[in-house]
């Protein structure tokens, strides 16, 4: 499976807001310019991450984004499930397929697909951030 731009971008938007002071507000275009995303994309996704309660929006000419609650408390896997609008690994219809109903394809690729989200499940956005230090160095917050 491979995740969308709009997923990719929301984990480091999150990232990057759990690597702030909680109080600390942060625009887009910073984080845009830290990741070399166009601010357009960051719009979309911050909207998106604000809808589904994952950050806190600040309007005015101080405003700004930080994370509406703790990175421990911010699954890995509801990230990506909420994130993600097509799941759907495979899709046996369009063109359909002479194996449709005879084929277990689907079922195991269904399967694989159940064993990631198990996976990411296990893991918080703290996880991803064990090491701020290095993470803070790479993205040149110092």
């Amino acid at each position: 499976m491979q995740l969308t731009h709009h997923t990719d971008f929301s984990l480091r938007v999150l990232i990057f807001l759990s690597l702030q002071d909680k109080n600390t507000l942060v625009t887009i275009n910073e984080i845009a310019n830290h990741f070399n995303i166009l601010k357009n994309h960051l719009t979309k996704v911050v909207n998106n991450l604000s809808r589904h309660g994952y950050i806190n929006t600040v309007r005015g000419k101080n405003g700004g984004i930080r994370l509406a609650k703790s990175a421990d408390s911010i699954n890995l896997g509801e990230i990506v499930q909420t994130m993600e609008t097509n799941t759907e690994v495979v899709n046996c219809q369009k063109p359909a397929c002479p194996l449709n109903n005879h084929c277990e394809l689907k079922n195991i690729l269904n399967e694989a697909q159940a064993a990631f989200f198990q996976t990411l499940e296990k893991y918080t956005l703290a996880d991803i951030i064990q090491q701020p230090a290095t993470i803070i160095n790479l993205l040149n917050l110092n």
